[in-house]
């Protein structure tokens, strides 16, 4: 046998370096190793992908109910979906605070018969969440029937574990 040969079989490079032959048990450590760190990352995404389908569906159903609050003039529901810090400008631009737009929720002089939303979308931002949306109410004013279109653009956080509204912005369009 060569003298190349000889130290090949021995472990032994011609730079001096040294290799172990019984690294078939250490390879397949190393690959079940990453095997498993590969299902654990992939379990993980779709265990967050699990997650956020279901922030949306959660965000969607509170958009829902919040619009069931208005129909109903039911100030303790809003007060329940809102931040204490909540502010909201209307389609008219004018800012408000939580109070008052409970406030205006409570006057019934407006009064909606159908709000709808569509073409909603829910964007998740870790513990935000922003909601754009078409909507059209349906109802009367001080007697007067009133169809209205516009687009919106909620912001909800989860504050002490639940998801609060914290900001919400209203555009008329003409349909």
């Amino acid at each position: 046998m060569t003298e190349a040969r000889l130290r090949l079989k021995e472990g032994v490079t011609q730079s001096g370096c040294t290799w172990h032959t019984d690294g078939g048990a250490d390879m397949l450590r190393k690959l079940l190793f990453f095997m498993l760190l590969a299902l654990a990352v992939t379990g993980a995404a779709q265990t967050k992908a699990g997650d956020q389908t279901a922030d949306k569906s959660m965000i969607l159903a509170l958009e829902n109910a919040w619009n069931q609050a208005e129909l109903h003039h039911d100030a303790g529901a809003v007060d329940a979906l809102v931040a204490e810090t909540f502010i909201s400008i209307d389609h008219h631009g004018r800012l408000q605070t939580k109070a008052q737009y409970i406030a205006d929720l409570k006057d019934t002089s407006f009064n909606p018969e159908q709000i709808s939303n569509t073409d909603a979308t829910v964007y998740l931002y870790g513990n935000t969440a922003i909601v754009t949306s078409a909507y059209r109410t349906k109802g009367t004013d001080h007697g007067k029937p009133f169809v209205h279109h516009g687009r919106f653009t909620d912001t909800w956080v989860i504050l002490n574990g639940k998801w609060k509204c914290v900001a919400n912005q209203e555009t008329w369009t003409s349909e």
